[in-house]
C-alpha cells in the first residue's frame, strides 16, 4: 500500500496533535511543514522527519503530496485550501474553512469539481458531551428552549492571533464549534439576532469580547447562546442546558444530567481526550477505505451561514432572516 504523502500547514498545538497521529499510523508520512516562523517550522519537521518548507505557496505545489492539513490562523484558511484544490490535493482544515461565506461556498464547488476530499474538523461533534445529549434528546420529547454559554476568563489576555479580530474573525465564526453543535443537533435555523462587545487592547487585539446570538430554528426552537473571552469574564461558564417538553439535559462543565418529573439521571458523558486522533483516523479511512466521514463540509459551511448572519446582526442591530 502506497503511503499517503502529508502536507501540514503549521506547527502550533493542533499541527502538534495531528502530527503524533500520523506518525504513529503506518498508512501516512508527513512530507513537508511549513509555517509562519522559520526556526518553529525547522525544529517542527526535524522532530518529525519531514522537509522544512518556506511558504505555504510552495508546499501546495509540491506533486508529490496527495493531502494537505491547515492548521494555520483562521484568515489563511480559505486561501490556502483554495490553491491545495486548484493543486489537486485532498484538504483537511480546522474550522471555520472561510471567514467568508462565499469563498467558503466556492470552495464546496472546487472540490467537488476537482473530485477530492475536502474535510472541515469539528472535533466537537465527536464528543463525549455531544454524543450523551443526542442519545438523552428522545428523553425530554420536544425540545423548545436552548441556553448555550462559552465563556473563558483570561487575564492577561493574551497577544496571541485568537484575540486578533483580522486573524481569528468574528467570535462565532472563529469559534463556529458553538453553532456547529447547535445546527448539528436541532437542523435548519430561519432567523438569528446578535449582539457583540469589544475591548480594545494592544493595537490589533482586543483584552475582551463579549457576543450573543438568539436562533430559531424551523422546529420553533429557540436558543440563546454566549461566547466570551479575555480580561473582563471573571467567571468561567461552560454550560448548555436543553429544555423539552417532558424534561431537560443540563451540561455543566464535564458533568450532565437529564432531569425528567421527580428524577435526576447523571449521564455518561465520555472522555475529552483523543479527539484529534479520532478525526484523523477517519480522515485516513476515508482515503484508504471510502469509510464515511463524521460531518460533511456542507454541514460546516450552513453553520458559517448562521454565524455569519450573526455577525450581520450585531452589526446592523437587526434580525437577519436566514
Amino acid at each position: 500500500m502506497l503511503l499517503i504523502q502529508v502536507g501540514l500547514v503549521g506547527t502550533g498545538y493542533v499541527a502538534k496533535l495531528r502530527a503524533d497521529c500520523l506518525q504513529a499510523d503506518d498508512r501516512a508520512h508527513i512530507a513537508s511543514v511549513t509555517g509562519h516562523n522559520p526556526e518553529k517550522v525547522e525544529a517542527f519537521s526535524q522532530a518529525y522527519g519531514a522537509k522544512s518548507v518556506a511558504d505555504w505557496q510552495d508546499l501546495v505545489a509540491q506533486p508529490e503530496l496527495d493531502l494537505v492539513i491547515i492548521a494555520a490562523v483562521n484568515r489563511d484558511h480559505g486561501a490556502i485550501a483554495h490553491a491545495a484544490l486548484e493543486a489537486g490535493k485532498h484538504v483537511v482544515v480546522e474550522y471555520p474553512l472561510s471567514l467568508d461565506v462565499a469563498e467558503a461556498e466556492m470552495l464546496l464547488q472546487l472540490a467537488k469539481a476537482k473530485g477530492k476530499m475536502l474535510h472541515i474538523e469539528h472535533i466537537e461533534l465527536l464528543s463525549g458531551i455531544h454524543r450523551a445529549v443526542k442519545a438523552a434528546l428522545p428523553a425530554i420529547a420536544t425540545p423548545f428552549y436552548v441556553r448555550y454559554n462559552s465563556l473563558a476568563p483570561q487575564s492577561p489576555a493574551p497577544l496571541k492571533w485568537t484575540y486578533q479580530p483580522d486573524l481569528f474573525g468574528f467570535p462565532f465564526i472563529g469559534a463556529l464549534s458553538r453553532i456547529s453543535r447547535l445546527t448539528n443537533l436541532f437542523g435548519q435555523v430561519t432567523a438569528v439576532s446578535g449582539q457583540s462587545r469589544f475591548w480594545d487592547g494592544a493595537e490589533g487585539f482586543y483584552r475582551t469580547c463579549v457576543c450573543t446570538a438568539q436562533l430559531r430554528f424551523a422546529s420553533g426552537l429557540i436558543a440563546d447562546t454566549v461566547y466570551g473571552k479575555g480580561e473582563a469574564i471573571w467567571k468561567a461558564d461552560r454550560t448548555l442546558e436543553i429544555r423539552g417538553e417532558a424534561g431537560a439535559i443540563v451540561i455543566e462543565g464535564d458533568q450532565g444530567t437529564l432531569i425528567q418529573t421527580n428524577q435526576a439521571t447523571p449521564l455518561e458523558m465520555g472522555s475529552r481526550r483523543g479527539l484529534f486522533v479520532q478525526d484523523m483516523t477517519m480522515v485516513l479511512d476515508h482515503l484508504t477505505t471510502g469509510a464515511p466521514l463524521y460531518v460533511t463540509p456542507e454541514d460546516s459551511v450552513y453553520a458559517l451561514k448562521v454565524a455569519d448572519a450573526v455577525r450581520r446582526a450585531s452589526e446592523s442591530g437587526e434580525a437577519i432572516a436566514v
